[in-house]
């Protein structure tokens, strides 16, 4: 579903992603892990349009897609959260999702005062679709509360429903268990499966080692800006290269 060939990013003289290529299959969840500094979040970005490759390809379900604006992309179906979530402080979490979808009518100025039935209708179906998604997630408790107001682990749960409303084929985590406490990690990491059954593919970066051999179909490492192993979590367990990259040996 995704393959990304020979990709290269530096930013000075230093080489963040040096010819790196892995392919991620559909309907998985694949996670990726590495030393800090691998490289791990400048290949999301890289992959979702926030950064320009400097060489190299990224190819999302048969399409070339590096050189795309990230909204390009996102409007692709391959969608993100970040390591720090980006909420809309000043807006419910309910109006948070409720703002995701593209072209709606009320965007229009003159639709409210020519087509106002026409913006209610969309706006109770919106509504009734994000209220499902909160359901869903386990935050609908919570869904006339500021976003400002949710805690680090409810706020990653927030990113994840609003990814849900882009209607994506493939969700990018970054570091989706930083700073999440067991309890809500586990309602993360149960939205996550129930998803994947759903037909999503995730494509996930995490330190919890406990998460990615639990969770992750496969196993992809990174060490200096390319990939040194991928296997299934047993395997990874395993690589004696991967011991010392990232473990620091037995």
């Amino acid at each position: 579903m995704l393959e990304v060939m020979d990709l290269e990013k530096s930013f000075g003289g230093i080489k963040a992603v040096d010819g790196c290529s892995l392919k991620v299959e559909q309907g998985s969840i694949t996670g990726l892990i590495g030393p800090n500094g691998a490289g791990k979040t400048t290949l999301f970005n890289l992959i979702t349009g926030f950064y320009a490759p400097d060489g190299g390809e990224i190819w999302f379900s048969g399409e070339r897609i590096n050189g795309l604006s990230p909204h390009k992309i996102a409007r692709r179906a391959l969608t993100r959260t970040f390591q720090i979530p980006r909420e809309l402080k000043e807006m419910t979490v309910l109006e948070n999702l409720m703002v995701v979808p593209e072209n709606q009518v009320g965007e229009r100025v003159w639709n409210s005062f020519f087509r106002p039935g026409v913006v209610r209708h969309q706006e109770r179906e919106l509504r009734d679709e994000a209220l499902e998604v909160l359901e869903f997630v386990e935050l609908i408790d919570l869904a006339n509360e500021y976003a400002k107001n949710l805690s680090s682990g409810q706020k990653k749960l927030l990113e994840l429903a609003r990814t849900l409303m882009a209607e994506p084929k493939m969700i990018l985590l970054d570091e989706p268990g930083a700073g999440v406490n067991p309890t809500l990690m586990r309602k993360l990491t149960r939205n996550i499966e129930n998803l994947r059954q759903r037909g999503k593919t995730f494509f996930l970066i995490e330190h919890d080692m406990d998460l990615i051999m639990n969770l992750c179909d496969t196993v992809i490492v990174m060490n200096k800006g390319r990939q040194l192993a991928e296997g299934t979590p047993d395997e990874i367990k395993k690589n004696e290269s991967v011991l010392e990259a990232y473990l620091g040996g037995r």
